[in-house]
């Protein structure tokens, strides 16, 4: 009987994103959910966006994606948000 054991390191890694892209948005009544191309779902509360907050429903999907996927743009509402700003989280010495 033989049994294969692969040395080979590389094929053992685990996946390392290095850049973080939105693909898509969607709301629910307390999150904003960013999907990034590379599969990771970010949920952060609306609560951290005062204008996102008091927009309606609407008006938060009319949003658009730049920068290749690093920056969220709602034009009707003037807010810009970065993919990076969003992983980082909530800064609580500021709020």
């Amino acid at each position: 009987m033989s049994t294969l054991v692969s040395t080979d390191t590389k094929s053992q890694r685990a996946f390392v994103p290095t850049t973080a892209l939105a693909k898509s948005l969607e709301f629910d009544t307390e999150m904003m959910h960013v999907t990034l191309t590379d599969g990771r779902r970010i949920s952060v509360p609306i609560i951290w966006f005062p204008l996102l907050r008091a927009a309606t429903p609407d008006q938060r999907t009319k949003y658009e994606i730049g920068g290749g996927g690093t920056s969220l743009h709602w034009p009707e509402l003037d807010e810009d948000l970065s993919v990076a700003g969003l992983l980082a989280g909530a800064d609580w010495r500021g709020m």
